[in-house]
């Protein structure tokens, strides 16, 4: 369509009149938007969002016994322990040696160097103390429930663990009752969590934080009672030999 261009004469007039039927007209100071394009489908299906799942990197151990088996997790929140434990396995300190020391509803020990020939009712448990200490790892959330595997050691200062020895629990079922008195008589208090491990799956609570846990028993925590109750001498050691192997798994 064409404009027809006024004279100038009447152009400030036509300029005007321009403005006012402009400024009127309804509308105009809202430009009118266009409507929004709706967002394709795509044709293709959405699969879901993977979840990766990340692979435990833990070292586990087998220990075999003549009792059975067990299969234990060591704790990455223990290294020095960790580690020195998968030393000695690699070396083969463990094969054929004894466990010398089980007391049912408490733990059975093993681990002493001297155990591998020992004559029948020789009193075991001080070998190992040329190795060097491993320095202790206490951590709140490690305690010692059933079937925790933790380092024995001696009365030193420190609290520095045997290079060597260690102990698999069995301990027993705890009551609030005696739980109440051992938090008084050691004047700390149990977490909740703890404290209903004790009453449920069972342990040795008074050993808390006063021996490192670096480790627990996920298949063959059977094998512990079995040990812990065999007959036993003077010195809770087996009548029978209970020789143990133990190797890394991969």
């Amino acid at each position: 369509m064409n404009f027809i261009t006024p004279g100038k004469k009447n152009f400030t007039v036509f300029i005007l009149l321009l403005a006012s039927i402009l400024i009127a007209a309804p509308g105009f100071s809202q430009m009118k938007k266009k409507p929004a394009k709706k967002p394709v489908k795509s044709v293709h299906k959405i699969l879901p969002k993977k979840v990766l799942v990340q692979k435990s990197t833990a070292i586990h151990i087998k220990i075999v016994t003549d009792s059975g088996t067990m299969v234990v997790m060591l704790y990455d929140s223990t290294p020095l322990h960790r580690d020195n434990f998968v030393k000695l396995v690699k070396q083969g300190f463990y094969d054929s040696l004894l466990f010398h020391r089980v007391i049912p509803q408490f733990m059975i020990q093993g681990g002493d160097p001297q155990s591998k020939n020992a004559e029948a009712g020789t009193a075991l448990g001080n070998g190992g103390g040329d190795l060097t200490r491993i320095p202790a790892e206490f951590r709140p959330s490690l305690f010692h429930k059933k079937g925790v595997l933790a380092a024995a050691r001696d009365g030193n200062p420190e609290k520095a663990s045997s290079a060597c020895q260690f102990y698999l629990v069995e301990g027993k079922i705890f009551t609030d009752a005696e739980l109440d008195m051992l938090e008084s008589q050691k004047g700390v208090k149990i977490p909740l969590t703890q404290r209903e491990a004790y009453k449920t799956v069972g342990g040795t609570p008074f050993l808390d934080q006063g021996y490192t846990v670096f480790g627990e028993v996920e298949k063959g925590i059977e094998v512990i009672h079995k040990i812990a109750n065999v007959p036993r001498d003077t010195n809770n050691r087996p009548q029978g030999d209970i020789r143990m192997h133990i190797e890394v798994m991969k």
